[in-house]
Order: C-alpha cells, then sequence, then structure tokens
C-alpha cells in the first residue's frame, strides 16, 4: 500500500510538471509570434479628445496605430493608414493656416505632468535630409502625462513656444497643454497621441490586449465612440497653376475669386486614403453650363495622402466670366465615397 500511495504521488507530481512545461512552451511560442502579454487594466482609462475642433469638420484621423508585429502595417480597421512601427494616433488639421490661428491641444484625463519639451521650430518635413536634422527629437514640442495605475499618455508635434504645462503639475481631462504644431518629425500640421499601460502602447481604438493585428476584439478607450474614417477630404478649390502638395499643406488657393487674366484655371482636391483600384471622376464646367474637362480614369496605387487636379489654359483671355464649378468623384468598388463640388468667380 505505502509503495502504491508513493506512486501514485509521483505520478501526479509528472502531471504537474508536465501541464507547467506545457504552459512554459505555450508562453514562449505566443512571444515568438508577436503576441505580448498585457495585464488586464483594473482601472481603464476612458479618453477625451486630444485636440479642441469639430472632429471630421475641421479637424480629421489621419493615421492610427500599427498593429503588425512585424515588417507590414495595418490599423484597427484593417486598412493601410498607419506605417510601420507608428506607436499613436494622429489627429491633424487641414493646413498650417489654420494652425497658425492656433488650435489648442488637450489632455485626454486627468493626471500628474511628468516631461515637456518646447522650443522646437514648426517644419514640414519633406526629404531625408529634414528628417536626420530632427533625430533624437521626433516627437518635437511634447508632453507626457501620468494618469495613475500605469497609465501614461504623450502629446507630439506640439507649435513652437506654446507649451503651457511645466513637470508636477495636475491636470483634469480638457486642460490645454499646449497648441497643434508641426515640430519634430511631422510633414503635416497633427497632434500625435500614444497611450501606454504599464510602459506597453495601447492602441486606444482596441484598448489594452496580448493580440496584434486587426481581427480582434476592441474595448475602446475613448468615452465617446469616434467613427473609423479611412478615406476623406482635407480641402479642395481652385487655383492658377498646377500645385504642389506642400502649398496645400501651408493653405494656399482658398480664393473663391480669381482674376479672369490668370494663365489657367486649375480645380485641385485633397484627400486621404486613396486605394489602388479607386477611380476618380474630374468635371471642369462653365459659366454656361458646358463641361470643359469630363475625366475618369483609375488610380494606380494606393496613397495615404492624395492630391489630384484637372484644369484649363486661359489661352487669348478666353475663360468665360462668371462662376465656374468643379466637380470630384472618389468610387471604389461602384460605391461613391467622395461627392465634392466647388465653385471659383472669374469678374
Amino acid at each position: 500500500m505505502l509503495v502504491s500511495s508513493i506512486f501514485r504521488k509521483l505520478l501526479s507530481t509528472r502531471k504537474i510538471l508536465v501541464l507547467f512545461l506545457v504552459a512554459l512552451l505555450l508562453v514562449v511560442l505566443l512571444t515568438t509570434l508577436g503576441y505580448r502579454l498585457v495585464s488586464p487594466a483594473k482601472h481603464p482609462l476612458k479618453l477625451g479628445l486630444p485636440i479642441a475642433c469639430q472632429l471630421n469638420r475641421d479637424c480629421f484621423i489621419l493615421l492610427y496605430t500599427d498593429r503588425d508585429p512585424g515588417p507590414a502595417a495595418v490599423d484597427f480597421g484593417c486598412g493601410r493608414m498607419t506605417y510601420d512601427g507608428h506607436k499613436g494616433t494622429d489627429f491633424a488639421i487641414p493646413t498650417l493656416q489654420a494652425m497658425a490661428q492656433g488650435v489648442p491641444v488637450q489632455a485626454v484625463a486627468a493626471g500628474k505632468v511628468l516631461r515637456i519639451r518646447d522650443g522646437v521650430r514648426d517644419r514640414l518635413i519633406e526629404n531625408p535630409a529634414q528628417k536626420s536634422e530632427v533625430q533624437g527629437t521626433e516627437c518635437g514640442n511634447g508632453v507626457v502625462i501620468d494618469h495613475g495605475d500605469g497609465w501614461e499618455t504623450q502629446y507630439c508635434h506640439l507649435h513652437q513656444h506654446s507649451v503651457k504645462v511645466k513637470p508636477n503639475d495636475e491636470v483634469s481631462k480638457g486642460t490645454i497643454l499646449g497648441l497643434v504644431g508641426a515640430s519634430g518629425l511631422a510633414s503635416f500640421p497633427h497632434v500625435h497621441l500614444t497611450v501606454r499601460y504599464q510602459g506597453k502602447v495601447v492602441d486606444p481604438f482596441v484598448g489594452p490586449t496580448a493580440e496584434q493585428g486587426c481581427n480582434v476584439a476592441r474595448q475602446p478607450l475613448w468615452e465617446k465612440p469616434l467613427s473609423y474614417i479611412p478615406t476623406g477630404v482635407i480641402r479642395a478649390g481652385f487655383a492658377e497653376k498646377p500645385p504642389q502638395l506642400g502649398e496645400l499643406w501651408a493653405g494656399a488657393f482658398d480664393e473663391d475669386q480669381l482674376s479672369a487674366d490668370i494663365p489657367a484655371l486649375i480645380f485641385w482636391v485633397h484627400l486621404y486614403g486613396v486605394l489602388e483600384g479607386d477611380e476618380e471622376h474630374i468635371e471642369l464646367i462653365n459659366p454656361k453650363g458646358q463641361v470643359i474637362i469630363n475625366q475618369r480614369r483609375p488610380l494606380s496605387t494606393s496613397n495615404r495622402v492624395w492630391m489630384s487636379y484637372a484644369g484649363k489654359r486661359n489661352r487669348s483671355q478666353n475663360l468665360t466670366r462668371g462662376k465656374w464649378q468643379g466637380k470630384y468623384q472618389l468610387i471604389r468598388g461602384g460605391k461613391t465615397l467622395i461627392d465634392i463640388q466647388k465653385q471659383v468667380l472669374l469678374p
């Protein structure tokens, strides 16, 4: 009987050891496949907006957190509005003119300021040489806030000399931290929000989870639901010459009246989130209602930011005076996603 009892105990111990080894192997396997083990948040943070604006009216979300653990990139909606290693959400404004008027950046939740940086100049990065110049200060002017229970938020690219808080300041949700800018590694005016829990980046559209990728259960941190809009309009208008992307971000070509002796009349659109295979339809209509330009063309590449235009040269000053109209449609899979109409007066 004694031998039998000892034998049963040895079997029990062996089972426990086997189960332990299987569990350990599973942890190693998940880690190898790119899964992060994040402790469940005891007190999930509820976030307000980091920017004082009418979302999807005078500001918009351009880029989301990258959820792919490898060299590819995917956002939480299984779209491509992110890039490899992007660790936050970018709330953008349409132009540097809007930035100059002052758009407040605000705390998304109550907490204590840990760190700040200010004094970095605002400049849109357009080439590798400029990118190398901001190495080590990619966040630009920024603020880091401790919200307790392992939660932190970081705000990047604020306007130079706009930071209004200092370390150890207590802030409430909605406290103004500074103004939206384009400091550091920024190619458009925006505030970049990173959320961390226990030192790890958390996608606020998903919540703290060990799972990577986009097909995962979601517990968003936003106090009010935010829509996923991966394709949209930044601006549209008319110009007297083909525009450059930098000019559009600067805020050029916003007039609703142009001289009748301009060298050309160009209708342009500035969009985000176009995909290969999308079809665009551009029309230019003169004051008599005649369609002067009617173009349909498929897009051969996907682009996070897109500019398109069509126009007519003003040979011999023959542009008809009056109101001209531009129409633009972006069509995807037979569905019209964008439908814009703009007018300009040639007196």
